[in-house]
């Protein structure tokens, strides 16, 4: 018996249908005064949305959590007309973990640099999927 949850949708074989990009972004040796300042995360997500075209809905939560020091740190989410934008802030490695998913197309590596160059990281690393 097969659950039909699990069951892939049923199209014709090798024929896809393109839903969306989704990138995860780690960002290295960020600027601990950046990634502690709730301020500064919401102007990068204003900003970053205006550069990609990405209308926000609602606005950015920024909450500070972690009874754990090593997880210690700011999460973000923002709901976009087309999708989400979240991202995790920890502070003890001094690094960002961001994740874009959107049905309208936008550039992932403008994504990465602009948070690199924002958050004055030092380097970064980029998984991109298309979601279909």
């Amino acid at each position: 018996m097969t659950n039909p949850s699990l069951e892939m949708n049923p199209t014709k074989e090798n024929e896809t249908e393109y839903w969306g990009v989704s990138s995860s972004i780690d960002l290295y040796e960020c600027d601990l005064n950046l990634m502690m300042n709730a301020d500064a995360i919401r102007e990068f997500v204003k900003i970053l949305c205006e550069r990609i075209k990405m209308r926000r809905y609602g606005e950015t939560q920024v909450v500070f959590f972690g009874d754990e020091p090593r997880v210690q740190g700011y999460s973000m989410t923002q709901l976009i007309e087309t999708s989400l934008i979240s991202a995790h802030f920890a502070n003890a490695s001094r690094a960002i973990y961001l994740d874009v998913f959107s049905c309208a197309p936008y550039d992932p590596e403008e994504v990465a640099r602009f948070a690199t160059n924002y958050f004055k990281a030092s380097h970064y690393r980029l998984n991109v999927v298309e979601r279909q």
